[in-house]
């Protein structure tokens, strides 16, 4: 019985601080999905992104961030860099397209893991996967098995470097 106790107090610490931070962020992508602010859609939206957060932030541990400025600070900082790639690789995919011969060299690599909480190794994962050119296939213990379109170097380290390294140290900051 005391352990149930305990368990239900670890779970109440940071609750209602996590609560808000995932309802604004799911609120928020709402608004952006729905490009609408009239108001049946915002009471809608700001009703199922609480029940989701709450939800959520209920069920597990991995939703307990703590918002600090430095964390948002450098989740600006990450959005940024991810909006940077994205460009680059969607014009690195253009010339692909448009090139009068193909010239690319698919493969895959592995890549170290430098993440270590579930939310913030999501995160990587979505930011590689959502860049054109990359795929994430697999995660192995501290690897990731990443199908790359154009591979550049087969050598762990580097391809690491290249891939992973605009986002870590941003996503490190945030999620750990």
């Amino acid at each position: 019985m005391q352990q149930d106790h305990e368990t239900t107090q670890r779970r109440l610490v940071g609750f209602p601080e996590s609560l808000i931070v995932l309802w604004g962020f799911l609120f928020v992508v709402w608004l952006v999905i729905n490009s609408s602010v009239e108001p049946p859609i915002v009471v809608i939206g700001a009703l199922a992104s609480l029940a989701l957060a709450a939800i959520f932030v209920r069920r597990g541990d991995v939703w307990r961030l703590g918002l600090t400025p430095r964390k948002v600070f450098h989740f600006l900082a990450y959005t940024g860099v991810f909006f940077v790639e994205l460009v680059k690789a969607n014009i690195e995919m253009l010339r692909y397209v448009y090139a009068p011969r193909i010239d690319i060299r698919p493969g895959i690599v592995k890549v170290k893991m430098p993440l270590r909480s579930p939310i913030g190794r999501l995160a990587l994962a979505n930011s590689i996967a959502l860049t054109p050119g990359s795929l994430v296939m697999n995660l192995q213990g501290d690897a990731l098995f990443i199908h790359w379109l154009d591979v550049k170097t087969t050598d762990p380290d580097e391809a690491t470097r290249m891939i992973i390294g605009p986002f870590e140290k941003h996503l490190g900051a945030v999620f750990g």
